[in-house]
């Protein structure tokens, strides 16, 4: 008897408050950052093919003349100009490049870019769709440059022209009611989800024409200015940046597995507006 006494705790105040288990479930815990796997593994490959920057820099620059996209390579007056590569970098130079970058500082601009919007992107197309989606931008890219630089010689290299599709393709559906550029924003699957407006009524929308007017504007400002990012003073191809924001932009419907909304769901502003009071 005097034993089971003292093993009883000493009363010391109220007892502390427990949740029952039901509404312990219901309190939401995400993550500060979370991306999706498709994403995720995108910018890893990225990553380690930017290890490349660690061989000698023969050999360095010599994949980027393999890799990269060089518009003269394509000059039928050349002919019997050898090009690093031979025939076959006619062809995988056209997607190969948009997975090559000058710098860290060119690299981290662009995943910066990516992690908004790729993520939204990736999340609604899955990561079939999202891997097709970003070659198909990236050779945009690659052909409004080469239209605009018929015999440049220097290589161009970066994801930038599928980091602009992906944004165009996200603005389609980015200010829906309760997508993740809207005033009443759900978690982050359910805001990817947003049926997405066609492409006439996105380019009504004022959001997105503000949207448009801004991006191209900038890029008008980078190129008619030369204006040179990085450490190596390499001038920014604006002209493939515009050709695979449109191809984002136009192509998006081919892509886009989620139905499309009527003219009461779709509105991309009426609802949000009300919302703000």
């Amino acid at each position: 008897m005097g034993g089971n006494c003292s093993r009883e705790p000493l009363a010391s105040g109220p007892e502390p408050l427990k949740f029952p288990p039901e509404l312990q479930s219901d309190i939401p815990r995400e993550p500060i950052l979370t991306l999706p796997g498709a994403l995720t593994a995108y910018i890893v490959v990225l990553a380690v093919i930017h290890l490349r920057v660690l061989l000698p820099p023969d050999l360095e620059y010599w994949t980027i003349e393999v890799f990269g996209f060089i518009p003269r390579r394509y000059d039928p007056t050349l002919l019997a100009t050898p090009f690093p590569g031979g025939s076959g970098a006619k062809v995988w130079s056209f997607l190969t490049y948009s997975l090559l970058h000058a710098n860290i500082s060119h690299l981290g601009f662009n995943v910066l870019w990516l992690l908004p919007f790729g993520s939204a992107v990736a999340r609604r197309f899955g990561a079939i769709r999202f891997f097709i989606f970003m070659a198909v931008t990236a050779i945009a890219g690659a052909l409004a440059h080469l239209i605009t630089h018929e015999h440049a010689i220097a290589p161009m290299i970066g994801a930038s022209a599928s980091v602009s599709g992906a944004m165009a393709a996200a603005i389609r559906f980015a200010f829906g009611r309760g997508s993740f550029l809207s005033f009443s924003r759900g978690d982050t699957n359910a805001a990817a989800q947003v049926p997405a407006l066609s492409l006439m009524r996105a380019l009504r929308d004022p959001r997105v024409a503000g949207f448009l007017a801004v991006w191209f504007g900038v890029n008008i400002v980078f190129g008619i200015g030369s204006i040179a990012i990085g450490a190596d003073g390499a001038s920014v191809a604006w002209q493939a940046h515009i050709g695979g924001f449109l191809a984002g932009l136009v192509l998006f419907s081919l892509f886009d597995p989620i139905p499309r909304a009527g003219r009461d769901a779709a509105d991309a502003s009426a609802p949000d507006l009300s919302d703000r009071g």
